[in-house]
């Protein structure tokens, strides 16, 4: 009788084999719609990284703001739940030197801002953000940003006199607008297109690709070309969670991610040219700004930023004297 037991206890262990280790998935969410440089950016990344990491781990994009808004989704990187997001405008709460970004007119083109991330971002910021618990793992694009508004164009920084603006969840933004004599509130993107259709917001201010990628063109009837601001994105991962990852796994992530940049500033020049067309096609009536106007409006906004971050107003220095003669 033992043995027969014996015998049916092998068979029945022999007919079991244990699970197959499951693959570690890393989720990479950002708010960005279909069609966005974000959208582009990120599965472009997660394509040539899946196929470097092998079995060793999946990265899975969630875009349109599925995993929560920026700032939902930098507390999640924080506590580990999240791998990545691609956060903007939003790192200048995070760390106060990060508003240095948020100076108008600072970034004069992508050439400039190369030097810049060589110079600035990665011997000062990246520490900064890494003191907050976040490791930046590359410098993308959101992009240079326009205004949009649904009642009259915008030429000179008075004619935002009392607009109703929304603008992401930066103060500076917010400082920068109100200098400017507009009435900004920052608000998720995920929720602008209802706030611009219903009339809570006369305009708002965004990069073409996030312009048209959330169709704000559907609801907008003028495009104003005040490139006022270039936003940097940033491939940001939580300290705590790159650590616990393989070497091997870092490694792979690390290099993929700063190769992949060269990709997305090649499709958000393409894009520059392509969405332009698109909204002028779609309806929008666009117009050139004064930016010279806008420039001479925004030195309270540097003023203030040298005072209330004085290691930020440093960076601002050295990042204008890299753009000399550019």
């Amino acid at each position: 009788m033992r043995k027969t037991l014996a015998a049916c206890a092998m068979l029945i262990a022999g007919s079991f084999t244990l699970p197959a280790q499951a693959q570690t998935e890393l989720k990479l969410g950002h708010v960005g719609g279909p069609g966005s440089l974000f959208e582009l950016s990120a599965n472009e990344f997660a394509r040539r990284a899946n196929a470097a990491l092998g079995d060793k781990a999946k990265v899975v994009v969630f875009g349109s703001s599925q995993l929560g808004g920026d700032r939902e989704m930098m507390q999640k990187l924080r506590l580990g739940t999240l791998e990545f997001s691609l956060p903007s405008t939003v790192m200048s709460s995070e760390v106060d030197a990060f508003g240095m970004f948020e100076m108008p007119y600072l970034v004069k083109n992508r050439e400039h801002m190369q030097k810049i991330e060589k110079d600035v971002v990665w011997p000062t910021l990246a520490p900064m953000a890494e003191d907050k618990g976040y490791k930046l793992l590359a410098v993308w694009e959101n992009g240079f940003r326009h205004i949009t508004t649904s009642g009259k164009p915008i030429v000179k920084p008075a004619d935002l006199g009392g607009m109703k603006l929304r603008v992401p969840q930066g103060k500076w933004r917010v400082k920068m607008f109100q200098a400017y004599g507009a009435n900004p509130s920052p608000m998720a993107l995920s929720e602008v297109f209802v706030a611009l259709q219903t009339g809570v917001m006369d305009g708002q201010e965004n990069p073409l690709t996030q312009i048209y990628s959330s169709k704000f063109q559907e609801v907008q009837k003028h495009l104003s070309l005040t490139g006022h601001v270039y936003t940097p994105a940033y491939l940001a991962i939580g300290a705590n969670k790159w650590k616990s990852l393989p070497a091997d796994v870092r490694a792979i992530l690390e290099k993929t991610a700063k190769e992949t940049q060269a990709y997305v500033y090649e499709q958000a020049a393409k894009l520059d040219d392509d969405l332009l067309a698109k909204l002028k096609a779609g309806g929008m009536q666009v117009n050139e700004a004064d930016k010279d106007a806008f420039i001479e409006a925004s030195k309270s906004v540097y003023e203030d930023f040298g005072k209330e971050v004085p290691a930020g107003g440093k960076l601002v220095d050295k990042a204008i004297a890299l753009g000399k003669g550019m």
